[in-house]
């Protein structure tokens, strides 16, 4: 399963890991990724969070941690 991260921290300003061709697609404005209790799957169930691709899967990456981690990632890029 292929995933690609963006980090909106401007219009026309992201910061992005993942292929152009990814299965998944998760966005997440840096306002609210950079927050000390930013927890992805909450983010996702508010609205804040925007994913796209298969929902089981979304979920499943979700909870995994694996999303949090390549979000903080790209969090200390910004």
């Amino acid at each position: 399963m292929s995933v690609r991260y963006i980090v909106v921290v401007a219009k026309k300003d992201e910061r992005v890991d993942g292929p152009d061709d990814a299965e998944i697609v998760i966005t997440v404005p840096l306002v609210d990724a950079a927050a000390d209790d930013f927890d992805p799957a909450v983010a996702f169930m508010r609205g804040k969070l925007k994913a796209v691709g298969h929902t089981g899967k979304i979920l499943d990456l979700l909870k995994s941690g694996d999303a949090a981690t390549a979000i903080a990632a790209l969090v200390a890029t910004a």
